[in-house]
């Protein structure tokens, strides 16, 4: 009824991006406010930017850990404004090229 850790594989994958856009904001919100720790598992590099302290990648089969990035933004605010941080294309060109890397 009160875990401490969530566990969100793809949680927004079936919706439009508006409303991926909105319910990440209000997850976030309501991850902070609660004080949980979730793991978000995603294949969208920019949601794992914006919503996430840590990015983990992964390697193929067998996965393995490839890389652990710490997510240090200028100003940590909601996902729809950490969209717009200047270090975010930072991060997402780290993550592709290690991603990039597996394909």
């Amino acid at each position: 009824m009160n875990p401490d850790i969530l566990l969100l594989d793809e949680p927004y994958s079936a919706l439009d991006y508006q409303t991926r856009l909105k319910l990440s904001d209000d997850l976030y919100n309501i991850i902070k406010e609660e004080g949980k720790t979730a793991i978000l598992i995603t294949h969208d590099i920019a949601e794992s930017i914006s919503i996430s302290s840590r990015v983990i990648v992964l390697s193929r089969r067998p996965a393995t850990i490839k890389k652990i990035y710490d997510i240090k933004l200028n100003k940590p605010s909601i996902p729809t404004e950490n969209r717009k941080d200047e270090k975010f294309n930072y991060y997402y060109d780290l993550i592709w090229r290690d991603i990039d890397e597996n394909i």
